[in-house]
């Protein structure tokens, strides 16, 4: 089954690598975006704009401030293996 992952406009790069590793990457615009993701990718800067930092969603948010595209895919791979 294919990962939903969602993704903040801003992440392009980390959009593209997981889209490389086979993940399904929706972009995140709006609160009901990440509610059909299994996981979310945000930048960080704005954790409740979104309202992401509630809990909209099971699965983890990943803050990929500080992390390169690959250390992302870590810690997405991470979690779901």
């Amino acid at each position: 089954m294919s990962r939903i992952i969602g993704v903040e406009q801003s992440l392009s790069n980390v959009e593209e690598a997981l889209k490389a590793q086979g993940y399904e990457v929706l972009q995140l615009r709006h609160e009901e975006d990440a509610k059909k993701c299994d996981a979310c990718v945000i930048t960080g800067q704005d954790k409740n704009v979104m309202g992401i930092s509630d809990p909209v969603m099971a699965g983890p948010v990943i803050d990929a401030n500080g992390l390169s595209a690959d250390e992302v895919i870590q810690r997405v791979e991470k979690f779901f293996n």
